[in-house]
């Protein structure tokens, strides 16, 4: 059953011009035909999409692809200049954690005050607001004013409140980035269960990880329109692919001669058959080929590939120093290949740097985010970090056949 239809959406809005002629110009008779007072500006064209009930997709992109807009639009909060949008049930939106607090009133008057205005009764918000005031963890000052709460106080009441909700349909934007890690993950919990008990949910976030752990569909907009749509793996890596390299956060250290002396030529990722390949499994084989250039002879290189999480934290690292120390390369042109029959990396989107470095820490080239690789984990392992191991189960008839000196649990 489809609860939310957009058909052929566009949002316009008229941005007024500033830098026009003033009446003392020589232009002042043709000032409106040359500068006009405002011109148009298209957040989203002819936007197309359909959400089948309990699904969970996720939007992303850049800044300025129209994603708030669009959810702006299915909220209710502005209307489409042309098209159609038709949702089937309950709507909550959550646009902005405390967006509806009165600084003067207590957190449990704002509680009342904030879910009356997502839509809740007075009689359910009574009901809900033991575990409310328990979820976000600000039972000691439910009654103090919300003007005296720490800006981390506010934003999980904030988040608490909505998450108690009981809507058909579900409105995200950004919301699971508020609070420290421990609240983070406490509402990614309650957004997987309002999942399994069949909320149809649409989350926008530039937290890729979040996208990819919430959502069952994902949608890739630019500049206001939908650029493709698909898995969430898929969408992610399209996005990453897309964003320039001067966006990387990365510094390069001083010292880098970017290529004068050896140069990265280009990098493929292989399955065991020798074949491109961009997604991988956790355990799995990896064959990642790194093509270079030298005008020089050296003795004294490391080739380095490095995988780094959507939040810029580095996972792990290929190289050739700790497989076979410091190599030998003559002037000319050249492959290294690394491989592995384990890979320890566990679900996610890395993005991948590589490197050429001397002995003394000489950088000759860094070949910044030339691509992104995508893991999956059908294994599902916990933590971060995947190392293939071996278990064996020994039945022993009596606890006196054990070893001697095994300290024995009481029962």
């Amino acid at each position: 059953m489809k609860v939310l239809t957009c058909d052929s959406v566009s949002k316009r809005y008229r941005i007024r011009q500033e830098d026009r002629p003033s009446d003392a110009s020589s232009f002042c008779r043709l000032k409106d035909k040359l500068f006009p007072r405002s011109i148009d500006f298209w957040a989203l064209q002819d936007v197309n999409f359909e959400i089948e009930a309990g699904e969970s997709l996720g939007v992303i992109g850049h800044n300025g692809a129209g994603k708030s807009t669009l959810l702006k639009l299915l909220s209710n909060i502005t209307t489409p200049t042309s098209g159609r949008i038709e949702i089937h049930g309950k709507v909550s939106a959550l646009l902005e954690v405390g967006s509806g607090f009165h600084p003067e009133l207590s957190g449990r008057e704002n509680v009342y005050l904030s879910g009356s205005i997502l839509g809740m009764r007075r009689a359910e918000i009574s009901s809900k607001m033991d575990a409310i005031v328990e979820f976000a963890g600000v039972r000691p000052f439910i009654d103090v004013p919300v003007k005296r709460y720490s800006s981390g106080m506010y934003v999980r009441l904030g988040f608490a409140i909505a998450a108690h909700l009981d809507p058909d349909v579900l409105l995200l934007d950004e919301v699971l980035a508020v609070g420290d890690a421990a609240f983070q993950q406490k509402c990614r919990d309650r957004i997987h269960q309002l999942r399994n008990e069949g909320t149809t949910l649409v989350f926008i976030s530039h937290d890729l990880a979040a996208v990819q752990d919430v959502c069952t569909r994902a949608m890739l907009m630019q500049q206001g329109r939908i650029a493709a749509a698909g898995s969430p793996a898929d969408m992610i890596r399209q996005y990453q692919q897309s964003t320039v390299i001067h966006d990387v956060r990365r510094a390069v250290p001083s010292g880098y001669a970017f290529g004068t002396r050896a140069r990265i030529v280009s990098a493929v990722f292989m399955d065991e058959s020798g074949n491109p390949q961009s997604s991988f499994l956790t355990g799995g084989h990896l064959h990642l080929r790194l093509y270079y250039e030298a005008f020089e002879d050296f003795d004294d290189i490391d080739f380095g590939v490095f995988f780094y999480t959507p939040d810029d934290v580095l996972a792990c690292q290929f190289s050739t120093r700790l497989t076979q120390g410091f190599v030998s390369i003559k002037k000319g042109v050249g492959f290294v290949d690394f491989t592995t029959s384990s890979l320890g990396l566990t679900s996610g989107i890395y993005q991948v740097d590589a490197t050429i470095e001397r002995r003394d820490a000489t950088g000759l080239d860094w070949l910044r985010y030339f691509t992104v690789v995508n893991v999956t984990d059908p294994m599902e392992v916990r933590g971060k970090f995947f190392t293939r191991h071996e278990s064996k189960i020994v039945t022993a008839a009596q606890p006196e056949s054990l070893d001697e000196g095994l300290l024995i649990r009481e029962t």
